[in-house]
């Protein structure tokens, strides 16, 4: 190599590291990412303090890696070659073919316990049925690459079982159904297919019949929905998917607690279609208390439900069957749930988690006080 073509080699790097600097000088900082879903490092303030404990180079160093120029497409290459090396996990996220899985890691059994029991002394007040919706990582289990660590959901669901508390066998008919889309395949939570599913399993441990599938008119509401498994992977590469509200919003009325005060509220947001986030497009998304009221349904009773987000596609079945739907999301709403039950004249509590927020919820103790 002769000192020629080192100097014009050098020169070229030098200039096009100057060039990336002069493109992010000129572009505007972002705030946030929707490829990765998450709020974006801002330029850090200047202190004393900070610059002395290195918590000032740390910003530094986070602003200039997220406001990058062109960084979304520079870490879906960087992605998409791994993928090409033979990568299958990005993240504690797999690409399987066509779909994306999340890993499930091994929870705090301390943590799992303390849940458990809350839910126990609950229902030592009051009618409860818990349901653990297991995940993708459960039912598609042949999907994950070979050797792939996920911790075993079906362990909790016969710890629960050996408790004594009564359960929502949703594992048992997502099985059955493992052939069909029930989960997305760019996002964590249950399609309105899987959702429908959990509703039929729901019906018949309340011991009542579910509507059948034909009773229903699935509206396609999305076509170009890329979920957290999307953000949080980088696989930026798969066919996004598809939304359907399958449920007639005439007859329902929603009332939602997002500041402390009731305010007229939708079973189907449908702005959030036009943003990242349209599954919340399902009752408008998280939020303290949301209450579903059927002036016609058969049963003339409240049904409670103490929730993840998952919730927010099944709660439109189970209005169907219940003059009110209250669901408590314990995130946000921080009182007891059995006062809130006692006060409200619930009927039936169900508490329904997905397998891996249950293990991870610190909020659950609310359900115990």
């Amino acid at each position: 190599m002769t000192k020629a073509y080192s100097r014009t080699l050098t020169v070229l790097f030098c200039a096009f590291l100057g060039g990336l600097l002069a493109w992010h000088i000129v572009l505007p900082d972002r705030s946030t990412s929707e490829a990765e879903n998450r709020t974006l490092a801002q330029f850090p303030e200047f202190s004393w303090k900070t610059l002395a404990d290195g918590s000032y180079a740390k910003g530094i160093e986070a602003y200039f890696a997220d406001q990058f120029p062109m960084r979304d497409t520079w870490t879906g290459a960087k992605v998409r070659t791994e993928q090409m090396l033979g990568k299958r996990e990005f993240h504690a996220v797999y690409l399987c073919e066509d779909r994306l899985i999340a890993a499930v890691p091994e929870p705090d059994h301390a943590l799992v316990a303390r849940n458990l029991a809350s839910v126990k002394k609950l229902s030592e007040r009051m009618p409860v049925l818990i349901g653990l919706i297991p995940s993708a990582a459960d039912i598609w289990q042949e999907k994950l690459p070979s050797g792939a660590p996920s911790w075993d959901q079906q362990g909790l669901l016969e710890q629960v079982k050996a408790m004594g508390i009564k359960q929502i066998e949703f594992r048992p008919v997502l099985q059955r159904h493992r052939q069909e889309p029930v989960f997305y395949r760019t996002d964590h939570h249950w399609t309105t297919l899987g959702a429908y599913y959990g509703y039929r399993a729901v019906m018949y441990a309340l011991g009542q019949e579910p509507l059948p599938k034909e009773t229903f008119l699935p509206e396609t509401a999305s076509g170009t929905f890329y979920g957290t498994l999307y953000s949080q992977s980088g696989v930026h590469w798969l066919e996004p998917d598809t939304i359907e509200f399958w449920i007639p919003e005439d007859g329902l009325t929603v009332t939602s607690w997002r500041s402390g005060k009731p305010q007229p509220s939708m079973l189907y947001d449908r702005s959030y279609l036009e943003r990242k986030d349209q599954y919340s497009a399902f009752l408008g998304g998280n939020q303290p208390l949301c209450v579903i009221e059927n002036e016609n349904a058969a049963r003339q009773e409240k049904l409670l439900l103490v929730r993840d987000s998952y919730s927010d596609a099944l709660a439109p079945f189970l209005a169907q069957h219940y003059q009110q739907v209250h669901l408590l999301d314990l995130r946000y709403y921080h009182d007891s749930v059995a006062k809130y039950a006692e006060e409200q004249d619930i009927d039936q509590v169900l508490v329904l988690y997905s397998i891996p927020n249950f293990i991870t919820d610190r909020n659950l103790v609310l359900a115990g006080r």
